[in-house]
């Protein structure tokens, strides 16, 4: 297991991006078909994986499923640092958490507990279970049900070594701001927005120097040029980017919901991945939605 610190150091700047999971006619886990996304995927450097993540179907997956998840990324990318996907109610998110980390994980990105909303005490309380569950390093997903404000981060922080960061995808820009104010480099800040690349010049703005790319899943050299020139600060080449490739893909995206999953998912099988389809309650895309993907991908990496 990587060391918590070292960890939180690697993804302070570095693209991160999170696989989609692979499944079999017969609905089960493509360990194969995973690992060989992987092997493909790793000529392109990233600074960490997080798999079984939204992207990675973790409200599809069963707890033992996203352990074969981690045994596999693990086997697939030796050298590389494997967060996976935690979530649900406390007493299973703490369950999933040790599981991961007797499977090898580094770390865990924590996705917002099980349907109903809870105040803030009621998420402190949450966080700080399961981060005291386990040694792995914990990153919050700030999202859905599951918002925690700068003073209970800042409490956390406090309490568990092990939590190294702060994902955002409410696009709550207020509250993104007051985190990284308060909490200054006592975490790493990560861009979680479906499509982030679309928010990620605002987001840096507030604070945040990177974030998790998606579309690295199935053009991985266009997501890599984008992401130094956002480091870079060179905001000619991102808007390029952003004109030509994501927000013609964003159209395609939305235009159900769920695509942003089911898209990623049809990128990748474009690649000759045979990634099987998106489980229910998601849908995949049409045929013609395909064919633009495929129109869109013509001539990226």
């Amino acid at each position: 297991m990587l060391d918590n610190q070292d960890l939180q150091a690697r993804i302070r700047t570095g693209l991160l991006s999170f696989p989609v999971t692979p499944f079999n006619d017969d609905d089960t886990f493509a360990a194969d078909a995973f690992a060989g996304h992987l092997e493909w995927l790793s000529d392109y450097p990233v600074a960490g994986l997080i798999v079984a993540g939204g992207t990675g179907e973790l409200f599809s997956l069963t707890p033992a499923e996203v352990v074969e998840v981690v045994r596999t990324a693990k086997a697939a990318q030796p050298g590389q640092p494997i967060i996976s996907g935690c979530g649900y109610g406390t007493r299973m998110a703490c369950e999933m958490a040790q599981a991961i980390e007797a499977a090898g994980g580094d770390g865990i990105l924590l996705l917002p507990h099980y349907l109903i909303g809870a105040p803030q005490d009621g998420i402190e309380a949450h966080i700080r279970a399961v981060c005291k569950s386990t040694k792995m390093a914990v990153i919050v997903y700030n999202r859905g049900q599951s918002r925690v404000s700068a003073e209970i981060l800042e409490h956390l922080a406090a309490d568990c070594p092990n939590l190294i960061g702060f994902k955002d995808g409410t696009g709550d820009i207020d509250t993104v701001r007051r985190v990284t104010l308060k909490l200054g480099d006592r975490l790493s800040y990560i861009g979680g927005m479906p499509t982030h690349e679309l928010f990620a010049q605002a987001y840096r703005g507030a604070g945040m120097p990177t974030y998790s790319s998606a579309v690295f899943n199935f053009v991985p050299g266009t997501a890599l040029a984008f992401h130094r020139a956002f480091t870079a600060g060179d905001d000619a080449t991102c808007e390029q980017l952003l004109r030509e490739f994501y927000y013609p893909f964003a159209r395609i995206r939305d235009r159900k919901t769920g695509y942003a999953v089911s898209a990623i998912k049809a990128g990748v099988k474009l690649r000759g991945i045979a990634t099987g389809p998106v489980r229910s309650p998601l849908t995949d895309l049409t045929g013609e939605e395909v064919e633009l993907m495929q129109d869109l991908m013509r001539g990226r990496d």
